[in-house]
């Protein structure tokens, strides 16, 4: 594995209440791992793919994780997330932004389903890994990362998230 999710996530300083989004689920690997971190919370993977969505649906009901809840959505478009203003904690995006056309609409939606003080942690590829993650013209530098977040409200938080070999992680809040 490239990244432990748990180990990342700790960066969020997550409760155990805590509502989390993570955007761009996948295969659901970071959202079992928020699932874990916030029991009493909720956790929406929210994923556009209906192949994927159908099959974390499958697996999230055969391990029953109740607070782990999978939603088609598109997290480019307003809206697209289905989630209300301002009702998450945390936003999450892994392994996502190199993949998106719009990333500007990814982190205007964050912005606004993150409650003021919400925080988003983005952790991407930092290269092409013997023909893992992105071609090497896809890649989303950390930079461009932080221009974006910042430029649509959000404030870096201090410090660099350890994120694995090949990726890197950095925290912003609303």
């Amino acid at each position: 594995m490239f990244m432990d999710p748990v180990k990342v996530l700790a960066a969020c300083n997550i409760q155990s209440t805590n509502t989390i989004a993570d955007f761009g689920a996948g295969s659901g690997f970071v959202s079992r791992a928020a699932a874990t971190l916030a029991p009493q919370g909720q956790v929406f993977a929210i994923e556009i793919n209906r192949e994927l969505v159908t099959r974390l649906t499958r697996e999230v009901q055969e391990h029953t994780v109740p607070n782990l809840h999978v939603l088609w959505g598109d997290v480019e478009i307003p809206e697209g997330t289905k989630l209300a203003k301002e009702s998450v904690d945390i936003v999450l995006c892994f392994n996502v932004l190199f993949m998106l056309d719009d990333k500007a609409g990814v982190a205007k939606e964050a912005y606004r389903v993150l409650k003021p003080g919400g925080k988003i942690l983005v952790a991407d590829w930092t290269e092409s890994f013997g023909g893992l993650g992105p071609r090497p013209h896809h890649i989303f530098t950390q930079a461009a990362a932080e221009t974006l977040l910042t430029s649509v409200g959000f404030k870096k938080l201090n410090g660099n998230i350890p994120a694995g070999e090949h990726h890197y992680g950095i925290l912003f809040e609303k």
